[in-house]
């Protein structure tokens, strides 16, 4: 059990990592990161490999870690409404994981619910944000910044996610 949770806590770190370097790949365009969603994958990937506890706790931690490190996103509103998305995102690709068979099916379950709660979760806490600010997020807003602007990165996701997570399960070491 000991070495299962400090197999979690370094993938978790790993992770956390990735989180802070993919979107240096992405940075120079803002479009290209909008669009690829650079730190989604390595919080979708802890929660689906380390479970949803870590997932959670790395996408709340990653946008303001990156914020105060490097100074995007901005602390306030984006690192924050960013923080619940990505919480949502590690939370609900990892328990539907961890309580469904472990096949691809299952897995690509998995993501699509955990990309259309995090989207929702991104759009209540965005609407909020503005609100305080006295600007208003319309439908239209969600709708393209939700979906059409980022399909190139729910594809990523679709086609990256399962690809490591089978890599993952032929190993010898077992995660969540």
């Amino acid at each position: 059990m000991k070495k299962q949770n400090l197999q979690k806590l370094v993938l978790s770190s790993l992770f956390l990592s990735m989180g802070m370097v993919l979107p240096f790949l992405t940075m120079q365009i803002k479009e290209i990161g909008d669009s690829l969603l650079p730190m989604h994958l390595p919080v979708m990937l802890c929660g689906v490999l380390c479970g949803w506890q870590y997932g959670s706790v790395i996408g709340v931690l990653l946008p303001f870690l990156r914020s105060v490190c490097f100074g995007m996103p901005p602390l306030y509103p984006n690192a924050v409404w960013m923080s619940a998305e990505l919480l949502t995102y590690g939370l609900v690709i990892g328990l539907p994981y961890k309580k469904l068979p472990k096949n691809l099916l299952c897995l690509y379950l998995s993501l699509i619910i955990s990309q259309l709660s995090g989207r929702i979760v991104w759009a209540i806490s965005k609407t909020i944000l503005m609100g305080v600010s006295g600007k208003a997020f319309t439908l239209a807003m969600f709708i393209s910044g939700g979906f059409i602007d980022a399909i190139p990165g729910i594809i990523l996701q679709l086609l990256l996610i399962p690809t490591v997570i089978t890599v993952f399960k032929h190993t010898k070491h077992k995660f969540n």
